[in-house]
């Protein structure tokens, strides 16, 4: 069982950095973030593979959004620049054996996501 867990987000003002983390229980496995409007699809976001020397990232977040890992401490970091108000949403981390992309069906386990609130 690889075990994923979710910290950072919160609160932040519009135009600011909100910065997301993520633990997974082993290093070996390739990392995306995702989000979730209420009523809406889950939204992939960005992937990094295991050793972190490749990313992905959606084109709605791209040069924005960074993500980025540390495999010293077993996390994942998703960084998001010029953070909007419609950034308001759930964001969950996941964890693939074989993509870092946006196949959501391929990610096999995930965090249970944190609360994120960009007020104006």
């Amino acid at each position: 069982q690889v075990h994923v867990r979710e910290s950072g987000g919160g609160l932040g003002q519009a135009g600011g950095t909100l910065r997301l983390s993520c633990v997974v229980s082993l290093r070996t496995y390739h990392m995306g973030w995702f989000r979730q409007a209420s009523g809406k699809e889950r939204e992939f976001l960005a992937g990094i593979s295991a050793r972190g020397g490749q990313t992905s990232y959606a084109d709605s977040v791209e040069g924005r959004f960074t993500i980025s890992r540390d495999n010293a401490q077993n996390s994942v970091s998703l960084q998001m620049d010029s953070a909007q108000p419609d950034d308001t949403t759930d964001y969950s981390c996941a964890a693939s054996k074989v993509t870092w992309e946006g196949s959501q069906q391929l990610y096999d386990y995930w965090g249970q996501g944190i609360q994120v609130t960009v007020y104006s």
